[in-house]
């Protein structure tokens, strides 16, 4: 394949040191060149960065490991094919996805399904692993169970309750605080019960065979004692409180199951990246993002410390041109 010529951004810190120049890329066996779009700027991009694990790249180098854009050459992926890119050492172990173009493992390439734009793909997909590995890995939801997702107005819970839905949920329930919309889960669940400024659940949850918790705290309590025999809680988070009473009596009496979902010990498995977005692309969840030309990538790592949650900010790379 002929080699072509892109504009990338060049680290050459440890540090903030990034610096657009022209490379010539060429495609060998097992790889794909795609033409980016978006990408973001992740925890593991910043760790990277600042030149903290021990089998990446030397300085100068290309950042970047997460990306969407379009397959221009391949000889496994489609040409004009959309795609995300997300693993086989891409931004870590050799160059990333801060550029115009990019050559990566075949491996590294994921379809992007119709009903996803290429922003909202890379905005969406670190919380869609979170959800995908609690509800499928984790609590192992299968077909016919009832589930209910706690703090399902957030984020990481809409996609929580998308998730279910397609590992074939027959009923999704979303606890919500008390006052607050239910608007974002129209769609996503077939009930809302309220949980009052205590952490207290409303006593109208019916039974359920899995709980996707996000908040822990008095929720966590309060949701065990409407799981049936052999049910489970995976729990990932903790923003209502980092204690929850367990009656032992209900947890043993009911086999009950309390199951951490710990990302930093997760290995993503193969195909994990093309099931999440297959699992999430029908429910079109909308997420605030802003895009910002790529040559201030700079700027996006100050904007990062004091980010949000529910807010994603991209690297516009066709900017970059």
């Amino acid at each position: 394949m002929n080699a072509r010529l892109g504009t990338v951004l060049r680290s050459y810190g440890p540090g903030q040191q990034l610096k657009a120049e022209e490379a010539e890329l060429t495609v060998g066996p097992g790889e794909t060149l795609v033409e980016l779009q978006v990408a973001p700027v992740t925890q593991l991009d910043r760790t990277v960065l600042a030149g903290k694990l021990a089998q990446q790249l030397q300085p100068p180098f290309v950042p970047g490991t997460e990306g969407a854009g379009v397959v221009l050459e391949s000889g496994t992926h489609a040409a004009g094919s959309r795609v995300l890119i997300r693993g086989g050492g891409v931004g870590v172990s050799r160059p990333g996805t801060w550029g115009t173009l990019a050559v990566v493992p075949d491996g590294s390439v994921h379809p992007l399904p119709d009903e996803l734009d290429a922003a909202s793909a890379m905005a969406l997909l670190a919380s869609a692993l979170t959800a995908h590995t609690a509800v499928r890995r984790v609590a192992q939801v299968v077909p016919g169970e009832t589930v209910v997702v706690t703090g399902a107005t957030g984020l990481v819970g809409r996609l929580a309750a998308a998730v279910a839905r397609s590992a074939g949920a027959a009923k999704v329930i979303g606890l919500a605080r008390a006052g607050e919309s239910a608007d974002p889960l129209h769609g996503l669940v077939d009930q809302v019960v309220r949980v009052d400024e205590l952490g207290q659940v409303g006593r109208e949850l019916p039974w359920c065979d899995a709980v996707i918790d996000t908040v822990g705290g008095p929720v966590t309590s309060g949701v065990m004692s409407h799981i049936t025999p052999g049910g489970r809680v995976a729990v990932l988070g903790y923003t209502a409180g980092e204690f929850a009473t367990l009656d032992l009596h209900q947890l043993i009496g009911r086999d009950l199951r309390v199951l951490p979902v710990n990302m930093q010990r997760t290995v993503i498995e193969p195909g994990a990246v093309t099931q999440v977005l297959a699992d999430i692309a029908p429910a079109r969840i909308a997420v605030e993002l802003e895009l910002i030309p790529a040559t201030q990538a700079e700027a996006v790592l100050d904007l990062l410390s004091r980010g949000t949650p529910e807010r994603r900010v991209l690297l516009d790379l066709t900017r970059l041109r």
